[in-house]
């Protein structure tokens, strides 16, 4: 194996750079607690709508025609009202129920084995060497399930590099990097889309009304920057971060003595096969019921695509049942599951590993509401807007030749 000390040559600029990267360490293991973050903006944004709640201001709520006013949050009212739909801003939360109901059916294909039979399989047909730009590209895929992908993918990258004879902590980032950095990047289209399409044309039609934008207007976008994140990703984890690790937190022993992944065993290639066929019966079955002209699955224009489409906004319960029909499968046929029973404990274990997310989601709820009730945000929008908007201008005007 290379050695530290090869990864780090002693020169001027790694020595820099170890000490910014340090400094980035330090800093960031500082920070608290995500959910404390949410309430320390939920304060912030109280504070700040109390003392800019008096001032006029020029910019103009393209949504009424009129000067934005930031509404006082911490008046008597706007405080009773903030707390009487405390509960409400929770449970409407949108991320809160896309994640917990894709779970169902992620925790189904876990518990059964079906998931970790597919990474094996998928790990001996994968060059250690590819292993970093695979760990990246699942997690830009993993877009299509929301945001499973932060639950999901992120340990899931650092037990394929564990089993790998790599540093895992360097597969969790690889994880993060595709899940988190590639963010509404993807190969295929996703939920993401019909939302990014729907802000876009609420911007759009501030100066055009009828403006219509196709939900799959960003797919050529996200699709050329999935290929450009994979391949900063790769670089960045194989060259600064997996060295750097090695160095400053390496593992007991040598990664190259870690136990790989066992073979799958005939029964467990028969459950796979069985389940991957169910999973693809699955897909053919909901292109050939959303192809015909009078489709359920169609809005009332006949279009798939469009943003209240059945389809469009089946996309979560879609990837449940992509997830829990392959996962049963297969734990039938292995022998992991033997009644119903053990289909509902798979739920109940996914669930029972929400906790943090179900606290953090609550803060999150919070601060996004208030932050929306101020104004701020719509004030900051607009009037970052018009100083990008002056800036250009003065960058396209020509130099005048002073006399």
């Amino acid at each position: 194996m290379t050695s530290a000390d090869d990864n780090f040559p002693t020169t001027g600029t790694s020595t820099r750079l170890n000490r910014i990267l340090d400094w980035i360490e330090r800093a960031g293991n500082r920070l608290p607690d995500p959910a404390i973050l949410f309430f320390v903006f939920l304060l912030l944004t109280w504070g700040l709508s109390a003392l800019l709640s008096g001032v006029e201001f020029s910019a103009i709520d393209p949504r009424t025609g009129e000067p934005i006013v930031v509404r006082n949050l911490l008046a008597g009212q706007e405080l009773t009202g903030f707390l009487a739909n405390m509960v409400q801003t929770f449970v409407s939360f949108p991320p809160l129920g896309v994640v917990l109901v894709a779970m169902l059916g992620i925790g189904v294909a876990e518990h059964t084995g079906f998931i970790n039979a597919g990474l094996r399989s998928l790990l001996s047909m994968t060059s250690r060497h590819l292993i970093t730009p695979m760990v990246i590209l699942v997690g830009i895929v993993s877009h299509s399930a929301v945001d499973a992908g932060y639950v999901l993918v992120i340990p899931i990258g650092g037990v394929i590099f564990y089993a790998a004879g790599r540093h895992p902590l360097a597969g969790i980032a690889a994880a993060f990097a595709g899940v988190s950095g590639g963010f509404s990047a993807n190969f295929v289209p996703s939920a993401l889309d019909p939302m990014l399409s729907g802000l876009t044309a609420a911007g759009g039609q501030v100066l055009d009304p009828d403006l219509m934008v196709n939900p799959l207007n960003n797919y050529f976008f996200t699709t050329a920057s999935s290929v450009l994140i994979v391949a900063i990703g790769w670089f960045l984890t194989d060259r600064i971060v997996e060295p750097r690790l090695k160095r400053s937190a390496p593992i007991d022993g040598d990664t190259d003595d870690l136990p790989a992944l066992d073979e799958l065993t005939a029964a467990e290639r028969r459950a796979l096969r069985m389940a991957l066929v169910a999973m693809f019966a699955g897909m053919v079955l909901l292109v050939v019921t959303a192809l015909p002209g009078n489709s359920p699955w169609r809005d009332d224009a006949g279009g798939l695509a469009g943003l209240g489409s059945p389809l469009m906004r089946s996309i979560v319960p879609l990837i449940f049942l992509l997830f829990l029909v392959p996962g049963t499968v297969y734990g039938y046929a292995a022998g992991t599951v033997k009644t119903h029973r053990d289909i509902i404990a798979g739920m109940s274990k996914a669930m029972s590993g929400m906790g943090y997310y179900l606290v953090m989601a609550f803060f999150a709820a919070q601060f996004i509401h208030a932050f929306g009730q101020s104004n701020l945000g719509a004030l900051i929008a607009i009037e970052g807007a018009n100083t990008l908007k002056l800036s250009l201008i003065h960058i396209s005007e020509p130099t005048r030749p002073t006399t």
